[in-house]
């Protein structure tokens, strides 16, 4: 390519020009943030769906377990109060913050003990049937409100009418047909992992060090085409499928800059994240943490919506351009 053909080519995407178009976006339309706020007054005020009955038993087997070289008194009794820990403040419908697509959420993580309004209510899950049950309704009910939540977001950044049902339920059910496939994808890799990893743990604690250290070098190249792989369902209206395969082709052309604006999105993200969590759960300023929090991470979700259209639609231009001086160089 010679150089005036080199220059004709556009800009790629900015990621500070994205990422001040998704402030500015979620700022002219405020209500986008009403869905993060909703799920975070949930887990704040609501009751909380605990399985501190279910888990008793499994506690109470720590009591009997031996001690030896491998395990001391100290560690059982540690392990024990993590357990109990876990179960104390554990709320079951903190899993409706779903991954990848999710409405997101500043109190899935915290689960605390008291708020404003005194202790939340309790609802005691009792039985393993039931915990399957509940996990069942409370990941479809995070799926389709984090595919609405992103279908709503997607619809501002591209001028859509909101009554637009067929489209919605369309983009619902590839939204849960991509979740079915990463959480496939999950266990077929993970529990593996999870085996490889807990045996080089017993055979050499350095050994599974270095595992992950590797497995985290892989994850790095993984997570762009990750977080971008729901975003052709909304935008291109694409298949699950075909929306992965879309995220693939484009982080392999931009990776760099798409590694950066991801990194950039989770920076931003988890620094503010640490300042809305300063307040106590218990006192009503909670609800400026609430608010801030929902109000940065659906401009960040615009931002990412604005940043894959955009990359796209010059991947798209760069690639005719190109395809045009190979066809008028080609000898006749």
């Amino acid at each position: 390519m010679d150089r005036q053909q080199a220059n004709t080519l556009p800009p790629p995407p900015g990621v500070i020009k994205s990422l001040r178009a998704g402030f500015d976006t979620v700022a002219n339309h405020i209500v986008a943030i009403l869905l993060p706020i909703g799920l975070d007054l949930l887990l704040w005020l609501g009751p909380r769906l605990r399985i501190e009955q279910l888990l008793q038993p499994l506690i109470a087997q720590f009591n009997v377990f031996p001690t030896g070289n491998a395990f001391s008194l100290a560690d059982i009794q540690r392990a024990q109060d993590v357990w109990k820990q876990f179960a104390d403040q554990f709320n079951l419908l903190s899993i409706l913050r779903t991954l990848p697509i999710g409405i997101s959420s500043l109190m899935s993580g915290s689960m605390p003990l008291r708020t404003p309004l005194g202790e939340p209510a309790d609802m005691q899950v009792s039985s393993f049937i039931s915990l399957i049950g509940w996990l069942g309704v409370i990941i479809i009910v995070g799926w389709i409100g984090g595919s609405l939540y992103y279908y709503w977001i997607s619809a501002i950044i591209l001028n859509q009418e909101q009554d637009q049902v067929t489209n919605s339920w369309k983009a619902i059910l590839q939204t849960i047909l991509l979740s079915v496939t990463w959480l496939i994808i999950l266990c077929i890799v993970g529990f593996p992992a999870a085996m490889i990893f807990s045996i080089l743990f017993i055979i050499s604690p350095f050994l599974a060090q270095v595992a992950v250290f590797i497995l985290a070098l892989v994850a790095l190249w993984l997570i762009v085409p990750i977080f971008f792989s729901p975003y052709g369902i909304f935008i291109r209206q694409q298949d699950a499928f075909r929306s992965i395969v879309s995220s693939i082709q484009m982080t392999r052309f931009t990776l760099p800059t798409s590694s950066l604006f991801v990194l950039a999105v989770f920076v931003i993200g988890q620094g503010f994240n640490l300042l809305w969590s300063v307040p106590d759960a218990a006192s009503w300023m909670t609800l400026i943490g609430i608010t801030g929090h929902a109000f940065i991470t659906t401009a960040l979700l615009a931002a990412s919506f604005i940043y894959y259209r955009d990359m796209n639609a010059w991947l798209k231009t760069v690639l005719e351009r190109l395809q045009a001086r190979d066809t008028s160089s080609a000898p006749v």
